[in-house]
């Protein structure tokens, strides 16, 4: 095996599976990405067994063949070459050296056949979409995800594909988010899968906000993720997750309307004086006002007083205060539209434009 490349067209898809390998694993072979040429193409495979990426790119010259090399080092050493450099790889025995102006590293192997591949994933069911609003579904929700929660199920996205949409919604418990899209089904589709909290964090990184078109295949354990040069697998999480529907509250018809970011900026003002601790904050509504109050156990007080649309009177809830600056954060659009019941249910937040992103954050007793 050997191939040429220039350097930054090998640190393109090194920067791209690198993520996935695993700093501490129990298999050697996992420390390594596993190296292929093949038809004027080379092609990077990183995995963890939950989690595998592929990426490719062309070469200038080639010999086919495939081996695995360490995933860290080969990165560290591309990216420290000097630009425009052109790379030479070459596998002799079981030593693989690599080439590039007056620099030359030898590096230790391990046999291809060693390498574990997801290859077939059963396919279920296919959606094409554009990549950027499939990162604005992510990046609207992903943070709204447990992180080693004993209820494992909820350490990971939620994706619900039914008739003509596509759900993206994550849940700690305390706070949901969900956001949707329309997409092209075939028939009367309905398909749950969870992707696990790695594979949403690696999604993540790979997409950009452009207009290419990504393809999701889901498979009955797996969703395999298509885009350009790049393959994206992950294994799914095997769980129920919870009737988010039942969540998103009901009946919350005392809506409270006013700019997002003056929100923001005013519950970050007050979010200094709140407790440590449970960062609690209260929120007074009243007609054409919100009141923003926060205590902690200095007996230090912090109010802020901000105009607002509303003909509420008399409703006072406590909430999280970083749960409610999360869920803004995800947001879009200038004005943002709080949707209460009483001072003992949960908060609607969205957009004053379109409910296509809606989060949801669990009341807090003060």
């Amino acid at each position: 095996m050997r191939f040429t490349i220039q350097r930054e067209a090998l640190l393109k898809p090194l920067q791209q599976v690198v993520g996935v390998v695993e700093r501490r694993q129990t298999l050697p072979v996992l420390a390594n990405l596993l190296v292929s040429v093949g038809g004027g193409r080379v092609s990077l495979t990183g995995t963890d067994l939950e989690v595998e990426m592929v990426a490719s790119n062309e070469v200038q010259d080639g010999e086919d063949g495939e081996i695995t090399i360490p995933a860290r080092k080969l990165f560290d050493i591309c990216r420290a070459l000097p630009d425009g450099v052109k790379v030479d790889l070459k596998l002799a025995g079981d030593r693989v050296t690599l080439s590039a102006g007056r620099s030359r590293f030898t590096l230790a192997t391990l046999p291809a056949t060693e390498f574990p591949v997801i290859e077939n994933i059963e396919l279920v069911e296919r959606v094409s979409l554009p990549e950027g609003t499939l990162k604005r579904l992510m990046d609207q929700t992903a943070f709204a995800m447990a992180h080693q929660d004993v209820r494992y199920y909820l350490n990971g996205m939620l994706v619900d594909l039914r008739d003509g949409a596509l759900r993206c919604v994550a849940t700690d418990g305390h706070r949901l988010a969900l956001a949707e899209t329309t997409v092209e089904t075939s028939g009367a589709t309905r398909r749950q899968i969870i992707i696990p909290r790695k594979g949403v964090l690696e999604l993540q990184g790979l997409f950009e906000s452009g207009e290419g078109v990504v393809e999701l295949e889901f498979g009955k354990n797996h969703l395999r993720v298509r885009r350009g040069d790049v393959q994206f697998t992950s294994k799914l999480i095997d769980g129920r997750f919870p009737d988010y529907e039942a969540v998103i509250p009901i009946g919350a018809d005392k809506e409270v309307r006013l700019p997002r970011d003056s929100l923001r900026a005013g519950l970050q003002r007050a979010a200094i004086l709140s407790n440590e601790k449970y960062r609690g904050v209260k929120l007074d509504v009243s007609p054409n006002r919100l009141g923003i109050v926060a205590h902690n156990p200095e007996q230090e007080e912090a109010n802020e007083e901000l105009e607002a649309d509303t003909t509420v009177s008399d409703l006072s809830v406590g909430f999280n205060v970083n749960y409610l600056l999360d869920a803004l954060g995800a947001l879009s659009g200038d004005d943002v539209l709080l949707c209460l019941r009483d001072g003992q249910s949960s908060c609607l937040l969205r957009s004053a434009e379109s409910d296509q992103s809606r989060h949801v954050v669990m009341p807090l007793r003060l």
